[in-house]
């Protein structure tokens, strides 16, 4: 298998755990939350034929409360885990819960993260809606564009020159030198693993709305066999096997060549990190280090890991252009690695499967979607 892919050879199949712990509690408070909606789960028969699989899904996360994509299911519960765990008590798993519990925090008190773009802005999201400030650490390179979207959500934004690794660190080091800070993080560490482990949690509800979804459109029995996912730090792929692999279905991550930590790390049987600069067009995933709290889960649950080029996932953008699917670079990873996937014939059963891509980001660069679409 050449270097693109990397297949996990310490797999462990069905045996992976199930669903969260704390599944019910997730889908109730992301049930209580004002307009909350389940994202589109799309049958894209003619691109399936064109590719050489059964059948395809793609689960588009165009919209999630007014975001483009799928990072505020992720954020919402683990703000409201944070608050609670500040507070030293347990919260109903309901919104206006969490609401009355900011309410109750200090004045001053402001919600701080680090962010290649979606995470930093679904926080600042749920800090307007709290009425909490929201403090955003960001990679020098990440777009102006999607830094003013951080920044109309009512964020202050503090540019670090360097990674978003490096964002991470100067990120964390700000929340323990101010004591009114509370820092909610999408990777994780030693020492900090609560609120990162929350975050896969809250993930869990993109996957139980795919496998009804698929089930009220192919019977009950029905179920996904393959399912590529964005990598990033890990922490999307961790809850795709919490919720998928022991069904039954090999999980994949894609991600970018040059930011692949995920790939080189189940190579290596151990995390791996990638230095930057990470300078892929999939804003998002150029992350360098695992998420400690991920890493076990991706260790035992995750089937393989493909790395993608940018060219790769323009072509992936406009075959979902194509059939009406519009999606940022990063959400069409998981199809781009798809295609690497089947053109390595790594997967041979895709043919005759029932595969699952998930789009996780609509257009947050609309100047950028339109020059990748172009051609």
């Amino acid at each position: 298998m050449p270097d693109r892919v990397s297949m996990n050879a310490r797999w462990a199949g069905r045996e992976v755990s199930g669903p969260a712990p704390h599944a019910a509690d997730v889908e109730a408070f992301h049930d209580s939350l004002p307009g909350f909606e389940a994202t589109p789960l799309v049958e894209v028969p003619r691109l399936a034929a064109g590719l050489g699989v059964g059948r395809l899904f793609v689960k588009h996360e165009r919209e999630r409360l007014g975001l483009p994509s799928f990072k505020i299911v992720g954020a919402a519960w683990a703000v409201h885990r944070a608050i609670a765990e500040r507070l030293g008590t347990a919260l109903p798993p309901r919104f206006d819960a969490t609401l009355a519990a900011a309410r109750s925090l200090p004045s001053g008190t402001t919600l701080t993260t680090a962010t290649d773009g979606n995470h930093g802005r679904a926080l600042a999201h749920m800090a307007s809606l709290l009425g909490l400030g929201c403090r955003v650490f960001v990679p020098f390179q990440l777009s102006e564009e999607r830094i003013a979207a951080i920044e109309n959500e009512g964020a202050d934004i503090v540019v670090v020159g360097g990674s978003y690794d490096d964002a991470v660190r100067r990120s964390a080091a700000d929340a323990r030198l101010h004591a009114d800070r509370l820092l909610v993080s999408d990777t994780s560490w030693p020492g900090y693993e609560t609120i990162p482990a929350a975050i896969v949690e809250g993930y869990g509800t993109i996957f139980r709305e795919a496998r009804a979804q698929l089930a009220e459109a192919a019977g009950e029995a029905a179920g996904f066999t393959l399912a590529l996912v964005p990598a990033g730090v890990g922490s999307f792929a961790a809850a795709a096997v919490q919720s998928l692999a022991a069904g039954g279905c090999d999980v994949v991550a894609a991600e970018p060549l040059g930011a692949d930590c995920v790939r080189r790390s189940l190579a290596a049987e151990r995390p791996v990190a990638v230095p930057g600069p990470h300078e892929s067009i999939m804003a998002g995933l150029n992350c360098g280090e695992v998420s400690h709290v991920a890493w076990p889960m991706l260790r035992r649950g995750l089937r393989a890991a493909v790395a993608v080029s940018d060219d790769e996932v323009r072509d992936a953008m406009r075959r979902l252009a194509a059939e009406g699917i519009a999606s940022s670079e990063s959400g069409a990873a998981g199809l781009a690695g798809l295609a690497v996937l089947l053109r390595e014939k790594a997967f041979p059963h895709a043919g005759d499967g029932t595969v699952l891509v998930v789009g996780t980001e609509g257009v947050t660069d609309l100047d950028a979607y339109r020059a990748a679409v172009a051609g």
